[in-house]
């Protein structure tokens, strides 16, 4: 099943994909939003099943596709987690888990531009597998982390390089505005197997990264027990699990995004979001 936050010019509001159309949940099931679906939806799914069988409220094409959680708690991101970015970037294969946030106010549509900052040039992309945490969760054991997940859907762990790498810690060089894209929908877990599924991104048309999510250093469910062992895991939690060669940083000489740029993230069998590179503002703004 695929479940999308999407508008028709009002507010958000949540909704399942079926073919070419969006059909309208919230005032079927009574979920305003897409943390409440995840989390009562053990009671929900056979209601949801129903309402989809009956209805096909609107086109794709005409509604706004916005984050599928649009404000979630955690978005945690991994590095280093594909074999030919780590030979790319001169580093070693890690042999522990290499973990950093992107701060909230990151989140940013599946089709809704990207910013370069007023503040650097280094604008860089990096499409992922981003995984929906589906239940309140802690010491969770890899063998039982399918149980938690609940769903995945494609996101651009966009950064700002120069920010990134000036110190030891990553957050503020990753954590800038509109610079974590996600969607464009969240397909559940039951309905698709995540360590098999092509990967790529494409800049102006041309593919800059291809790959496979079977080539994670360490998958799904091992980043799952992991980060589980630190802190509790909650719906709507998203965690980021790694890019695979072909970032801009890594080329000779960098490749840097500039405004005008359209960057399109695909992963077979979840979809694709596209976002166009607009320059930032450097004007204050204090509300």
């Amino acid at each position: 099943m695929r479940l999308a936050t999407f508008s028709t010019g009002d507010s958000p509001r949540v909704g399942a994909v079926v073919g070419t159309s969006i059909v309208d949940l919230s005032a079927e099931v009574g979920a305003t939003s897409m943390p409440e679906l995840i989390i009562d939806w053990e009671r929900l799914r056979l209601r949801v099943e129903a309402v989809i069988s009956k209805n096909t409220d609107h086109p794709l094409s005409s509604v706004r596709l916005h984050a599928p959680v649009l404000r979630p708690g955690k978005i945690l991101a991994i590095g280093l987690n594909y074999s030919d970015h780590c030979i790319e970037s001169g580093l070693e294969i890690p042999k522990e888990q290499i973990w950093f946030s992107k701060a909230s106010s990151a989140i940013n549509g599946p089709f809704d531009p990207i910013e370069r900052p007023a503040v650097s040039e280094q604008l860089d992309s990096e499409c992922e597998l981003v995984a929906v945490i589906g239940k309140r969760c802690r010491n969770v054991s890899r063998s039982r982390a399918r149980e938690v997940i609940f769903g995945y859907c494609v996101g651009n762990d966009v950064s700002v390089r120069d920010w990134q790498l000036r110190t030891s810690q990553w957050v503020l060089g990753k954590s800038f505005d509109t610079h974590a894209p996600v969607g464009p929908w969240i397909t559940t877990s039951d309905s698709v197997e995540p360590h098999g599924l092509d990967i790529r991104c494409l800049v102006n048309g041309e593919v800059r990264q291809s790959s496979n999510t079977r080539h994670l250093v360490f998958d799904c469910y091992a980043q799952v027990e992991c980060l589980s062992q630190a802190m509790t895991l909650e719906p709507g939690d998203l965690l980021f699990t790694g890019t695979c060669g072909g970032v801009g940083a890594a080329r000779r000489p960098p490749v840097w995004l500039r405004p005008g740029d359209v960057v399109r993230s695909e992963i077979g069998r979840l979809g694709a979001i596209e976002n166009k590179v607009q320059m930032g503002s450097s004007e204050m703004r204090i509300e």
